[in-house]
């Protein structure tokens, strides 16, 4: 396993993260400790969540994912030597049942900490991040922005980082990040911190796989030159890079079958981009996971790449490509797909 640090800090993470949110919906309590058992032998050290996983969210599962962990911790008494990471819920009417429509005043963010700690079982968290923007902008899969001229949003970033930074003066966390974020998003952060003297981020969680490498027009040079890196989410494209859903396989137990409302990685083109990428793991001996999360976690923007598996033979695959080491020639042969196929799954 490979570390690098956390943005200008001194944590020190593992280049891959285990991701949770199956915890509570398609993995059970006791695969959920097997999976993070086995992670932390293979040197995992980060470990990332959020108030309403499991996804997709519900009612009766909202906050089971931190629970799985807080149990898991509790057992092995190992909270020192993580990383742990988890976030507050953006704005969503469907999500009402975790407060009455979730938003990022200070009284949602901070009910939101102290009902993360209670599940967690822990008195901080590494990095609290804000899951996704309060305004409308393009994240979860819109590719364009259409701005609303009557959108009544108004710019409170700067109250949402005062109580973000209190948090960390608290000691309830260590340090902040934002997620599905914009390069305007990113700016204004840094731009309040540096004015004001709140705390910084140190990282934006975004999607970013071989079908979707959007992050790299504008936020990839901004993550280098201002030390705040891509945490990449669905590097498998939610299980499409798995290459089971090729030649029109749609096995029951696939997650784009059990939850349809993710079939934009199941486009026309974006199959076809992973064909073509199942076959240059063919002739490269590696699997096509081994072949896209080595991708995600070889570029130079990313601090670290979330995996998640609901089965172990998928983990124990996950995680030996941490020791892929990928060639100029096939990096020159994934963009050679890429460019005849752009992000089809975003």
């Amino acid at each position: 396993m490979k570390y690098t640090t956390l943005g200008k800090t001194d944590i020190r993470v593992s280049k891959i993260c285990l991701g949770t949110m199956t915890f509570g919906e398609q993995n059970t309590e006791a695969e959920g400790h097997e999976q993070l058992d086995y992670a932390i032998e293979q040197g995992v050290n980060f470990v990332d969540t959020a108030e309403m996983y499991s996804v997709p969210g519900s009612k009766e599962t909202q906050g089971s994912t931190e629970r799985i962990i807080g149990t898991w911790m509790q057992a092995r008494k190992n909270r020192e030597d993580l990383v742990l990471a988890t976030k507050v819920t953006g704005p969503s009417k469907g999500l009402s049942y975790i407060r009455n429509v979730p938003n990022f005043s200070k009284e949602h963010i901070l009910e939101a900490m102290d009902g993360s700690l209670e599940r967690l079982q822990t008195d901080y968290v590494d990095l609290y991040q804000l899951h996704w923007p309060e305004r409308q902008t393009n994240f979860f899969g819109q590719v364009e922005y259409n701005h609303n001229p009557n959108d009544q949003w108004e710019d409170n970033l700067e109250s949402v980082l005062e109580t973000m930074s209190s948090l960390v003066k608290s000691g309830k966390v260590r340090q902040i990040g934002i997620s599905n974020e914009t390069p305007w998003g990113m700016h204004r952060y840094l731009h309040l911190a540096e004015k004001h003297g709140f705390s910084r981020i140190v990282s934006n969680q975004n999607p970013y796989s071989l079908l979707n490498r959007s992050y790299e027009v504008g936020l990839a040079e901004m993550s280098i030159r201002e030390d705040v890196g891509l945490l990449a989410y669905s590097p498998l494209a939610m299980g499409a890079l798995s290459g089971k859903y090729l030649n029109g396989a749609r096995p029951a137990e696939g997650r784009l079958v059990k939850f349809p409302a993710f079939s934009r990685y199941l486009n026309e083109y974006g199959l076809e981009a992973t064909a073509k990428y199942k076959e240059l793991a063919d002739r490269l001996n590696l699997t096509l996971p081994q072949l896209a999360l080595a991708f995600v976690t070889d570029r130079p923007f990313v601090t670290t790449n979330i995996i998640g598996a609901t089965s172990m033979d998928q983990l124990r695959d996950n995680l030996s490509s941490a020791s892929v080491e990928l060639s100029d020639e096939t990096l020159k042969e994934i963009n050679r797909i890429h460019r005849a196929c752009p992000n089809p799954a975003p």
